[in-house]
């Protein structure tokens, strides 16, 4: 809408952190009832810059401006009385808490609480914004969406004016991320401001009404959405090269089964069956809830399973995990980066020794300088940023905290990887080649591939298993289009045909109700 007025603007900000520039001269601003969208490589200084304006962090210089008044915010709740509230990615809940105790919780009523007034308030807010929540469930019993609603309502419920939303469809499903743009939508046509960062580009040219651009710390450009004619020039002017995300998938000839699973009933798993060959990737989708965590955690020896059902590298599963060794077996790429995949108070020479430490050892002696050497080639192999093996895992953004990780498990060469949301919060550049990475690694290994990104596992499967209720609902070659087209009522629990191994014509499968 022209001539709208800045909700906030920031002036020549800069931030360093030692020897590293996190943000250099950045100047921004967001108007009232526009959605900003703010791109950048992983370690570009989105987060950085967010932080400041939340009030986590002070900047070295420069200045903000609400409403062309200019603030300084010391701390997150004077961020939070200047009407500035930020939805984090990974959500900051008590799970043993109701939806409306959440949103009530720490702003002070008095000593007697009023719950029916309580919920009555949550249920208009949530009506407001077309979001369906009901006050008294628990936070525990909610799926990824509605919990994400309640961190919204949290929000608003505080009037917040600017919005600052980080990676907020990385955890959603296709519908609950559509739910998510209507609200957005209905926010903005009330006034408020919206900034929202995202590595998913066609999310941004379908929501955002001006596009800026951070690059090792500086905005290289600005832009109205409109103007922008393609996803490839938004992605090449972020990247600063041609980037297309897509990789060319050779089939390999399967080679020797490196995991096979019979009939396995475990932690609310329901007879699953199948079996993964070196030169192939095999890509588990579903919704988040369905089983496939519990399926990873019992393959990566989290779980132990109850009977003989799985059979790792030839071996039985307790057999496997007695006698493996540090390479050439499985590896294992988390999807909790910060809490399993790393220790974050530990610098990135002791992380990369997390799962190495067998090859740097000699007799009782841990090689801890050649482990930092080879760490370092690696960091610069896979453009991790900053170049410092010293560097705390709290201090890397999550895309480069991800891309160390895979530089870890890739170094020793597996057998079996166990890829749990690999590209997750990954930029598209770093995307493009953590694909490369895993096709390149099927010569090798085998690769079970779990993942919420239907088109991840289009581009990069050789065969699709789709989870609903504990159980492989369908398994399909990647080039069945029919069953391909299914994927999406099948992941919903709706109705499919799925073939018996012994029988000739299909049978019908229908949800359990």
């Amino acid at each position: 809408m022209k001539g709208a007025l800045p909700l906030i603007r920031l002036e020549g900000i800069s931030k360093s952190f030692g020897k590293v520039q996190a943000n250099r001269n950045v100047s921004l601003t967001l108007e009232e009832g526009k959605i900003l969208a703010l791109l950048g490589e992983n370690g570009a200084g989105k987060s950085t810059l967010m932080a400041i304006l939340a009030g986590q962090l002070q900047p070295d210089s420069g200045a903000i401006f609400l409403r062309e008044e200019k603030v300084q915010f010391t701390s997150t709740e004077k961020a939070i009385t200047a009407g500035i509230g930020m939805v984090y990615q990974h959500f900051k809940l008590v799970d043993a808490m109701t939806v409306a105790e959440n949103i009530f919780l720490g702003q002070g009523r008095g000593v007697w609480l009023n719950w029916k007034k309580m919920h009555r308030e949550v249920t208009a807010l949530a009506e407001q914004y077309g979001m369906k929540v009901n006050p008294a469930a628990r936070i525990c019993d909610l799926s990824m969406g509605e919990k994400q609603q309640v961190e919204i309502l949290k929000l608003l419920h505080r009037k917040s004016t600017i919005l600052i939303f980080d990676e907020p469809t990385a955890v959603l499903t296709p519908a609950e991320a559509d739910n998510l743009f209507a609200t957005m939508k209905l926010m903005v046509g009330k006034g408020k401001g919206i900034v929202f960062i995202s590595h998913k580009l066609e999310e941004v040219m379908a929501i955002a009404d001006t596009i800026a651009i951070l690059r090792r710390g500086e905005i290289v450009a600005g832009m109205a959405a409109a103007d922008v004619s393609s996803i490839a020039e938004l992605a090449e002017c972020m990247v600063g090269r041609e980037v297309l995300l897509q990789v060319d998938r050779v089939p390999l000839e399967p080679r020797q089964i490196v995991l096979k699973i019979n009939d396995l009933s475990d932690y609310g798993l329901r007879g699953v069956n199948f079996e993964l060959r070196q030169g192939e990737i095999l890509g588990l989708v579903g919704v988040a809830g369905n089983g496939q965590k519990q399926l990873v955690e019992i393959v990566s020896g989290l779980r132990r399973p109850t009977d003989n059902s799985l059979r790792i590298l030839g071996l039985e599963w307790a057999r496997f995990f007695r006698t493996a060794g540090w390479d050439r077996a499985l590896a294992y790429i988390p999807e909790d980066r910060q809490g399993l995949a790393t220790c974050q108070g530990l610098t990135l020479v002791d992380n990369f020794l997390l799962t190495t430490r067998g090859g740097f050892v000699r007799g009782p002696w841990l090689m801890r300088r050649q482990a930092g050497i080879k760490a370092a080639r690696l960091m610069k192999d896979f453009d991790i940023r900053p170049l410092d093996p010293d560097a705390f895992a709290w201090q890397l953004s999550g895309g480069n905290l991800q891309k160390m990780v895979l530089a870890r498990e890739f170094y020793r060469k597996p057998r079996l990887i166990v890829a749990e949301q690999p590209t997750q919060g990954l930029d598209i550049a770093a995307t493009e080649d953590v694909w490369k990475l895993l096709l390149e690694a099927r010569e090798e290994a085998g690769i079970l591939l779990v993942t919420g990104d239907l088109a991840e596992a289009l581009a990069l499967a050789d065969r699709i298993g789709v989870m609903y209720n504990g159980a492989i609902v369908d398994l399909f070659s990647v080039d069945d289009e029919d069953k391909v087209a299914l994927i999406p009522r099948m992941m919903a629990g709706l109705a499919c045909a799925l073939p018996s191994p012994t029988e000739s014509t299909p049978r019908l499968w229908s949800a359990p109700r």
